[in-house]
């Protein structure tokens, strides 16, 4: 093996340690400011010490942990204000994104959205039987988000999109987890809105989602 196949190799794996503790952050296996000890990820996540170090490093450049020096690593914790803050910049971002994609409709686009929605709806059906896997309901309504925006023209406003919605994803499995039909009844009107290039009223659904989704995590008082 050469010295090219090894950094590959490496990167490889890198990557996929990088995605696999992303993953469990958002999904809340990794609790909010639980301190993330090398050693032990080292076991957990098949990893050199050095590459975790790597991961961690971006992963705190992400706002997923915080990087504490000697002190070392450790999720970065939730509250209600960082959950508002993010939801206000994800309205920003998208309500934005999607009147430009509406106003830039075009058959592609329009297909990419119906599938979206058809694998989402699908998605949320199961959930609410308890036969859906988190995993796919989430995949599947970041999808369709994102698959709203897809013709705004700016590949950096998608991919903040789609930070910012995995931080706020993170509170919806930590904080309130699946709600049932509300948010489905949601994604079915935004459908029709994109369907019908009906910017005004797509926003205005958009953010009554958000916000019941907000209203309804601090109603648990799971978080101060």
């Amino acid at each position: 093996m050469t010295l090219v196949e090894r950094t590959e190799e490496q990167e490889a794996v890198g990557d996929d340690g990088y995605r696999r503790i992303r993953t469990d952050i958002v999904f809340g296996r990794l609790r909010p400011g639980q301190k993330l000890r090398l050693e032990g990820l080292k076991e957990d996540y098949g990893v050199s010490v050095s590459t975790l170090r790597e991961i961690l490093n971006r992963l705190a450049a992400e706002g997923f942990v915080l990087a504490e020096g000697r002190r070392g690593f450790e999720v970065a914790p939730i509250s209600a204000e960082n959950l508002r803050e993010l939801a206000e910049l994800r309205l920003l971002l998208e309500q934005h994104a999607m009147g430009v994609s509406f106003a830039n409709a075009d058959v592609e686009w329009e297909g990419r959205v119906v599938s979206a929605h058809h694998k989402l709806a699908s998605t949320e059906r199961l959930m609410e039987t308890g036969l859906g896997e988190l995993e796919q309901w989430k995949r599947y309504d970041g999808e369709f988000h994102q698959a709203l925006i897809s013709n705004c023209g700016s590949r950096m406003l998608m991919v903040t999109h789609a930070l910012v919605f995995d931080k706020y994803f993170r509170y919806q499995m930590i904080a309130f987890s699946y709600r049932g039909s509300e948010p489905a009844a949601q994604h079915e009107a935004l459908l029709e809105a994109a369907l019908k290039r009906d910017a005004a009223t797509a926003a205005e659904t958009l953010r009554a989602h958000v916000s019941n989704c907000v209203e309804h995590a601090l109603a648990t008082a799971a978080l101060k």
